[in-house]
């Protein structure tokens, strides 16, 4: 799959923008219709929602963003799809898409099929040189997704329905000019400063340890001076790229795929057609729609006896606002891309045709067929590469799953040794020295041998007293790892001797901090109370827009500080270099103020609010909807209570 994305970045960027389009696709439409499979994971209005459905959605959305970072060509983080947040995440996703759907039901919400095909045939990149949507190309990206066309019609459609409901709360958010005028204010306002420093490094001196204070501080601290364990790892391999680059395709091959598929590799074939529309509202009465129908009926009577008249009675009576004025007329377009009747109708004509009353969701319509374009074969000549990149594509899935079968036996049968799989599958034995059983230590050493699976199977007891491979871990799709062990190094507590010089001036700046922090805090008393102040630094202007301190930790006590009376004092303390004490003497408002920076900023603010709306909004549905979370959160596994998780 990476080697497929990396040769098609075009195409790969196609799909994301078939896939961005709905704002809230999380997972595909299929996936809502396999309640009852597997046990449920969380309940929406009393329908589960089960862990088959959450895999699946983690499967299909780790896709997504790997093929997004593939396209852009960023790194791609492999441990945070293995996460538990992520997979939490990913749960949260389904039960706001399960509840918004729910409401869309409930309220009858629906998107005309007209709206949904306009959406699809704005998708960006895929409009060919004639300005319609390039076809061949669409359904290549959709193919790609293991969807057709049918499929993501129902994805848009339920997506845009959903945007019904969501996007009048998140667009209508206002902030009152008040607030936005007093959060300009602070953001811009500026303070002029000065600082007095208490080094710790001049209360060293006056510092005395004693080896009692050493041997706590040593026993306190014994993680810090603990070598984890770990090991020398081999590893070896399968994936995708390697499968493929080994791939060979005939032309006999080539042309024999292209012989079975020719209809794929063809442009469909094209009809035009005018129609006449008398509407009828979904909600209509027997007795308007009695009427509706006496109309329509009346002007195909009409067309029948002079069929020249269509383009004419069409634009005196076609209530389609797009096609009356050019009466009636539709342009080309291919099978399936109107509602069922409307093109059963149109492709069981001939040219020149005048059709019954078809009857549709937006009422009775007259068609006729003004032209035909018959489908055509490309030769393979000109569909070459396509083909090639579908069949090299269609053997290398086959390959692999043959590998990939032969991979997972041998590591299990010949547990002592990785090279009788490298032999056998041609593949390269890769040695890692010092992998950490810390994921957080691994992910430094190597990204791919931080995954959790990895991990736990490499030090896992089997493999670690057994001396075993570990077995074939998928690690992705199309993608599998085994490893084993070639020497193990248990964690062991460092000698307090070797490390004591290093406790010594831990143990000595700590003390030396305190010193300097009780002299520091002496002073500000001081100076509150009204002394004159001395050995100050110039003074500097500081903002939270313009920081011209060291960074924001350091800024966050002065503009905090009152400065309702003026010189102000305040006090932090700095790990590591002392207790510092600011002296502010002035405060100023600046007279012209940054109006693209508000403009952004108010932007800013308006998203903020209506998110809030939006989530408040969600959490009263979800609550109607008696929504129920049968797993655990990420908090939960942790042994944290909500408030801790919430910090």
């Amino acid at each position: 799959m990476l080697e497929f994305i990396r040769n098609h970045k075009r195409l790969t960027q196609i799909i994301l923008l078939v896939f961005i389009i709905p704002s809230f696709i999380f997972v595909g439409v299929e996936g809502f219709k396999r309640f009852g499979d597997g046990d449920a994971v969380a309940k929406v209005a009393g329908k589960s929602i089960t862990q088959q459905e959450w895999d699946n959605a983690q499967r299909e959305q780790a896709e997504r963003l790997r093929q997004r970072a593939a396209a852009s060509g960023q790194p791609f983080d492999n441990k945070w799809i293995e996460s538990s947040e992520f997979k939490w995440n990913v749960l949260q996703n389904l039960i706001v898409k399960r509840v918004l759907l729910e409401t869309v039901n409930k309220e009858n919400l629906s998107v005309p099929e007209q709206i949904v095909l306009q959406r699809i045939r704005e998708i960006p990149g895929l409009i060919g040189p004639d300005g319609k949507l390039d076809e061949a190309r669409y359904k290549e990206a959709l193919a790609a997704q293991g969807l057709n066309p049918d499929m993501h019609f129902a994805m848009v459609r339920q997506d845009m329905a959903i945007q019904q409901l969501a996007a009048p709360i998140e667009y209508s958010a206002i902030e009152p000019t008040a607030v936005t005028q007093r959060v300009f204010n602070l953001f811009e306002q500026e303070r002029e400063v000065q600082h007095l420093l208490f080094n710790n490094a001049a209360y060293r001196s006056k510092v005395s340890v004693t080896d009692e204070e050493l041997n706590a501080f040593y026993k306190a601290h014994e993680a810090q001076f603990t070598i984890p364990e770990h090991a020398d790892v081999e590893v070896i391999v399968l994936d995708m790229p390697t499968v493929a680059k080994n791939i060979k395709i005939s032309d006999a091959d080539l042309q024999s795929y292209y012989s079975q598929n020719k209809d794929r590799f063809s442009i469909p074939e094209e009809r035009r057609a005018q129609h006449i529309l008398i509407a009828v509202n979904k909600n209509a009465t027997e007795a308007e729609k009695a009427e509706a129908r006496k109309k329509a009926e009346g002007i195909l009577a009409e067309l029948k006896a002079n069929p020249a008249r269509f383009a004419e009675l069409a634009k005196a009576n076609s209530q389609d606002p797009g096609s009356a004025k050019n009466g009636g007329d539709l342009g080309f377009f291919t099978r399936g891309k109107m509602v069922k009747p409307f093109n059963d109708a149109v492709f069981g004509m001939k040219k020149g045709d005048i059709s019954d009353l078809v009857q549709t969701d937006f009422g009775y319509h007259i068609i006729t067929v003004s032209d035909i374009k018959p489908a055509v074969a490309k030769p393979l000549a000109q569909v070459r590469d396509r083909v090639l990149q579908e069949l090299t594509r269609e053997q290398a899935n086959r390959k692999f799953a043959e590998m990939s079968e032969t991979f997972s036996n041998m590591v299990y049968e010949k547990p002592d040794s990785l090279k009788p799989v490298a032999d056998a599958l041609k593949l390269t034995i890769h040695s890692f020295p010092n992998l950490a059983r810390d994921p957080a230590i691994a992910a430094k050493q190597n990204q791919m041998l931080a995954n959790p699976k990895i991990l736990q199977a490499v030090f896992s007891d089997d493999v670690v007293n057994g001396k075993h491979n570990t077995e074939a871990i998928e690690v992705a799709p199309q993608v599998l790892v085994a490893a084993r062990i070639a020497k193990h190094y248990p964690a062991t507590l460092t000698p307090f001797d070797k490390v004591k010089q290093v406790i010594t001036a831990e143990v000595t700046n700590e003390k030396a901090q305190k010193l300097a922090k009780a002299a520091g805090e002496a002073e500000l008393a001081k100076l509150k109370e009204g002394s004159n102040a001395s050995g100050f630094s110039s003074s500097i202007m500081v903002s939270r827009h313009k920081i011209a301190m060291a960074n924001r930790a350091e800024l966050a006590p002065v503009m905090k500080a009152d400065v309702s009376k003026l010189p102000a004092y305040v006090g932090a303390d700095v790990p590591g270099m002392g207790y510092v004490i600011y002296r502010i003497t002035k405060v100023v408002t600046p007279s012209n103020p940054d109006k693209n920076l508000r403009e952004a900023m108010s932007k800013q603010m308006a998203n903020v609010a209506s998110q809030q709306d939006l989530n408040a909004y969600l959490n009263y549905l979800k609550k109607e909807a008696k929504v129920e979370i049968l797993v655990k959160s990420p908090a939960e596994e942790k042994g944290e209570t909500a408030t801790e998780a919430a910090k």
